[in-house]
């Protein structure tokens, strides 16, 4: 794909969501409401302050992102449904969650044991 957005556009991916409830529901194609959560595909240069200077945006391609439900313009590369939308229109960054170290609980030995 040879697409570039200009200045403080994203190019983003939507990101397809289970088709069954927790409760082992199939919910059909017609029911499903579009995901607000996408992937970024790609960025711009960035948006141009008044005095002219370039100020860089805050997300970079890869990132996962949630975005307004009407936000952006539905478009098609290479047979890709994407939305083109400004940097304004993403509501937040989702990072990874890093799993919470463990706590290790000393067992007591055998011996201990015994002799109590």
């Amino acid at each position: 794909m040879n697409f570039r957005p200009l200045h403080d556009r994203v190019l983003v991916k939507r990101v397809e969501q289970d088709v069954k409830t927790a409760g082992g529901i199939i919910i059909p194609d017609s029911a499903q409401e579009k995901p607000m959560e996408g992937q970024i595909v790609a960025v711009g240069s960035g948006a141009r302050a008044e005095d002219g200077t370039v100020v860089p945006l805050e997300i970079k391609a890869g990132d996962r992102v949630l975005f307004g439900k009407w936000s952006g313009n539905e478009l098609k590369i290479d047979d890709q449904e994407l939305l083109i939308m400004k940097e304004s229109d993403i509501l937040g960054i989702l990072e990874p969650v890093k799993a919470a170290p463990r706590k290790v609980v000393a067992k007591k030995t055998r011996a201990k044991a015994k002799k109590k």
